[in-house]
């Protein structure tokens, strides 16, 4: 095998130089730099909106259940694994169906006797509604 050839490949004519080396990471640089930029601003987690797929399971799960108004403290039970259950990749939804799944627990723990487990439950819920309008 000739220097002109290396497996199949015809190498150039003439030894790459310092320039082109140069060249190569000044272009590659720019196609990083440029890539950075068109991906857009950085936005919150909250800012893109939530799954569909996970809003639905939440609005599922808190439909499932004894009546909230008859059995406070069994359709709170009833809430606590199925919220949990929920995954998503949207980490504020996330964040608001673990703290919505825990007010609930903490209504059930309290057999619904606290004043602020109760509030607890209104606040993460409208947490969870401002991601998934109408989900809790």
């Amino acid at each position: 095998m000739t220097r002109q050839h290396y497996r199949g490949w015809r190498l150039p004519a003439r030894a790459a130089g310092p320039g082109s080396a140069l060249a190569l990471v000044a272009s590659l640089a720019a196609a990083l730099f440029l890539a950075a930029c068109s991906s857009g601003p950085g936005r919150a987690p909250s800012a893109a909106p939530a799954p569909r797929a996970a809003c639905t399971r939440i609005s599922a799960a808190l439909s499932d259940g004894p009546d909230p108004g008859a059995d406070p403290v069994g359709y709170a039970e009833a809430q606590i694994q199925p919220l949990r259950a929920i995954r998503t990749g949207d980490t504020v939804l996330r964040a608001a169906i673990s703290r919505l799944a825990s007010a609930y627990a903490s209504v059930y723990d309290s057999d619904g006797k606290s004043s602020a487990a109760a509030k607890a439950v209104k606040t993460a819920s409208r947490k969870v509604n401002s991601i998934c309008p109408g989900a809790a």
